[in-house]
């Protein structure tokens, strides 16, 4: 099993869940955060004074995967969440040693 990260830009929210949806991926966590990469935030010109804006909204999205699936799962938030543009995110795969689901008590496959 994996956990697959993806930083992503907000408004790529909906195109990435229906892409995730579209493969069979029936759930996923989003949280809104902060950040930045390569480019190093922007500025910007607010009532006439110009400032930094040093960290930009992003959305980070994980989801749990069975690790036949991580691939696909890759493929696909990279090519719905892809703009072209610089900031575009980067997606990470972590190992997942255990998942439970509460309600049920399945573990591991079965939970996810």
């Amino acid at each position: 099993m994996k956990i697959v990260m993806a930083i992503i830009k907000p408004f790529k929210l909906e195109e990435v869940r229906d892409a995730l949806t579209g493969i069979g991926v029936h759930g996923l966590t989003v949280t809104e955060v902060k950040g930045y990469g390569r480019q190093k935030g922007h500025t910007e010109i607010y009532r006439g004074a110009e400032y930094a804006v040093s960290f930009l909204p992003k959305l980070k999205i994980e989801v749990a995967v069975s690790a036949d699936v991580t691939g696909t799962v890759i493929d696909a938030i990279a090519a719905a969440a892809r703009t072209g543009q610089i900031g575009d995110g980067k997606i990470f795969v972590l190992p997942l040693e255990k998942a439970v689901r509460i309600r049920t008590g399945e573990t591991d496959a079965d939970a996810l």
